[in-house]
């Protein structure tokens, strides 16, 4: 873990400035030398300009090796940028991984209150005390928020809450035991307090969740050996003998399952759809010979009525009567345009006076 402070950069493993007063809030940003991101396992946390920014993560066995940090600092009143590079070097632990960890959730503390070492020292004397052992060290610091938890409201006082994770080489303590036990979690569901007698060891200054208690039992996992790499020269008598000649292939069989087969089941297709479409059909004497002779002299006369009823209509010079005309006149037969123009329509009476 790094603290990243306007009067200079400091951190574990890295010499800091000579210390002095900053003359204006600075904002920091951090990311991989030549590139956007930082590595997955390493987050920055700075809450505002005023304040120092972390750097602070957990790394894994895929992680060993140098990361090249890049830290720009920003000067918020005069607008000065500088620019400095930081090597971070993954090694595994010494004494191996703690196989047994326990991650506790403090809720009245942001990530950044205890990325500082005196928090941290503070929280390891607290937790010997519950552990009742002396070799603990922290592994991880996680924001809650990290982990699906909610922005606390705007109150003075409210956290988001963090989780530590403490690791050692000792079993569990009886009273961690027992904060995890199923009695433990059957009254956490209740809305109750675990079974532990252990509440008051982190008081007054940590808030721990004792019913978001998770503890780890972590085994060593047997490492395969790697490819042993020689020194690149190769030995007298033992020149590389590349292949002469390649192997022939046959592609034929393959084109041709390709091209053909397809074709083969468009053809069938095509050949069942004509059969149903043409050879299929029923025709109108077919259909004629399956009909009853009362429906086909039914059909017929229905037919012929109404044709002779169209050629009646066709026929027929009968004026329209009066009553379907736009506008008339009952005793005089007088017509009027339905539709009469703007000056002259309003003054013309329906019925003579």
């Amino acid at each position: 873990m790094m603290m990243l402070d306007g009067a200079g950069l400091s951190g574990r493993g890295v010499r800091p400035h000579p210390p002095r007063v900053p003359a204006a809030p600075v904002t920091f940003r951090a990311h991989l030398w030549d590139h956007p991101d930082l590595p997955r396992w390493l987050r920055f946390a700075q809450r505002d300009p005023g304040q120092p920014g972390f750097l602070y993560g957990c790394p894994l066995a895929p992680e060993l090796g140098t990361h090249s940090i890049q830290v720009l600092a920003y000067n918020r009143h005069t607008f000065a940028t500088v620019s400095q590079r930081l090597l971070i070097s993954v090694t595994p632990a010494p004494g191996g991984d703690a196989p047994f960890q326990a991650e506790f959730l403090v809720g009245n503390r942001n990530v950044e209150e205890l990325l500082p070492e005196a928090a941290r020292e503070m929280f390891l004397q607290a937790s010997a005390g519950v552990w009742e052992r002396g070799d603990l060290h922290i592994i991880n610091v996680t924001s809650a928020l990290d982990r699906g938890g909610r922005v606390p409201l705007p109150i003075e006082g409210r956290r988001e809450g963090a989780y530590v994770q403490v690791g050692s080489h000792s079993p569990f303590s009886p009273c961690l035991a027992s904060a995890v036990s199923p009695q433990s979690r059957s009254r956490c569901h209740r809305g109750q307090r675990p079974l532990a007698s252990c509440y008051d060891t982190f008081a007054p200054h940590f808030s721990i969740r004792w019913c978001n208690l998770t503890l780890l039992q972590v085994w060593p996992s047997p490492t395969t050996p790697g490819p042993l790499w020689g020194s690149g020269v190769l030995e007298d008598g033992g020149g590389f003998e590349p292949p002469t000649e390649v192997v022939p292939r046959e592609l034929l069989p393959g084109f041709l399952v390709t091209l053909l087969v397809p074709l083969a089941v468009a053809a069938l297709l095509c050949l069942l759809l004509g059969h149903l479409m043409c050879c299929r059909r029923e025709g109108v004497e077919k259909r004629d010979l399956q009909t009853s002779d009362i429906q086909l002299v039914h059909h017929s006369s229905i037919h012929g009525d109404t044709r002779e009823l169209r050629l009646m209509a066709g026929s027929r010079d009968v004026p329209r009567p009066l009553s379907t005309l736009p506008m008339f006149n009952v005793r005089t037969g007088q017509r009027i345009n339905p539709m009469p123009g703007p000056r002259d329509g309003a003054r013309v009476p329906l019925l003579p006076q």
